[in-house]
């Protein structure tokens, strides 16, 4: 990691610190990348900040992953992906998340492109998204049973697979 850019992730922390001294958990930097761990409940407005002030201004959400550690506590974490154009800087944002109450506020009024993301995530861990404007499933069909990206998703599948006869006549050797 540059100097630079280690100076910037601190900046970014404090310019949140600054705004709510509550906003940031940790600052982690590891292999030249930093995340600012920030509390659920500020989420969406410290991202809000991330965007409008003008120092920072990380204007796009590139991705947005999840991750299960099953059966840690906190469960779930939320991995958002920031990038300032103008900068040439990123920085990740991210949220941890209780296995029993896995929800946050969405970044949908933040970034518009956080829409597809958060999808994506809900379909895949089924974590949900409050205000999120079309929470649904994007890549699943709407009767899928579950999230396979869980760590206590069953590895094989659920079993009605196994007795669909399209599915044996195309798990056949050829």
């Amino acid at each position: 990691m540059t100097e630079s850019s280690s100076l910037s992730a601190h900046v970014v922390a404090e310019h949140l610190r600054s705004w709510n001294p509550k906003a940031v958990a940790e600052v982690i930097e590891f292999h030249g990348e930093t995340t600012i761990v920030v509390p659920r409940e500020f989420i969406r407005d410290a991202a809000a900040r991330c965007r409008e002030d003008e120092a920072l201004n990380y204007n796009l959400i590139t991705d947005l992953s999840a991750v299960d550690r099953y059966p840690v506590e906190p469960r779930f974490e939320l991995n958002y992906h920031l990038v300032s154009i103008s900068r040439k800087e990123k920085i990740r944002l991210r949220v941890k998340l209780a296995g029993s109450d896995p929800v946050v506020d969405t970044l949908c009024s933040v970034w518009a492109g956080a829409n597809w993301l958060e999808r994506e995530v809900f379909d895949l861990f089924g974590i949900q998204f409050t205000g999120h404007p079309d929470l649904r499933r994007i890549l699943l069909p709407d009767d899928w049973q579950g999230h396979p990206l869980r760590r206590d998703y069953p590895v094989q599948g659920f079993d009605d697979l196994h007795s669909n006869d399209m599915f044996r006549k195309s798990s056949k050797p050829r």
